[in-house]
């Protein structure tokens, strides 16, 4: 994959803490969404809509997102792909629909799988719980949608991979796992949040092609 070919995407500009300048050919391939499904879907749609146009670089071949995450059993301080994304917190079970399904929607999968992008330096495949919250207590979210589904959560991968379906674009997550979903959790995610940038350029975009 060259570098030319992709474009990253992140949440917040502290999770990479300035490390990013210059890594790519142009400034415009990298976009920081804000937090959340919202956020994410808008500034996204955007900036493919606006390739689509041509208003901006051609359309990217691959969209990388990297960003932190918690998990209940990876170890704080490890760098993952992930390439299966679910909505965690869409329940519409009343209306007759699964745990994780939105609602009169045909076209696109409960869970959205990438596990055929060819660029994973990582190789683990893990799948991520995408949800309009900041997990630290698991017991009470485990009735959420497939919460037993997944390795991590966080709060965009899955609206951004809604949005590569869409525009039919693949798409990889890696996330850097900063707490482990417990009460120390928003303590554990201020003190790493930042931790996690050297590795994904050194094992992720390092082996992109120049």
């Amino acid at each position: 994959m060259n570098k030319e070919d992709i474009l990253i995407v992140c949440a917040l500009e502290q999770e990479v803490n300035g490390k990013l300048d210059g890594v790519l050919p142009d400034p415009r391939q990298i976009i920081y969404t804000g937090v959340g499904k919202v956020n994410a879907t808008g500034q996204l749609t955007e900036r493919l809509h606006s390739s689509h146009l041509h208003y901006l670089p051609e359309m990217p071949k691959l969209v990388i997102n990297y960003g932190t995450a918690g998990s209940r059993e990876l170890p704080i301080g490890e760098l993952v792909d992930c390439t299966k994304f679910i909505q965690r917190d869409m329940d519409v079970r009343g209306l007759g629909f699964l745990k994780g399904q939105t609602p009169f929607e045909q076209e696109v999968p409960i869970i959205l799988d990438y596990d055929h992008v060819q660029f994973n330096p990582i190789g683990k495949k893990l799948r991520c719980g995408t949800g309009d919250d900041f997990v630290q207590d698991y017991t009470v979210r485990s009735g959420y949608a497939y919460s037993s589904y997944s390795d991590v959560f966080d709060m965009e991968a899955y609206a951004l991979a809604k949005v590569c379906f869409v525009y039919n674009v693949d798409f990889i997550s890696f996330k850097y796992i900063t707490d482990n979903v417990n009460e120390h959790s928003p303590k554990d995610w201020e003190d790493n949040c930042s931790d996690g940038i050297i590795e994904f350029k050194e094992r992720v975009l390092n082996e992109l092609e120049r």
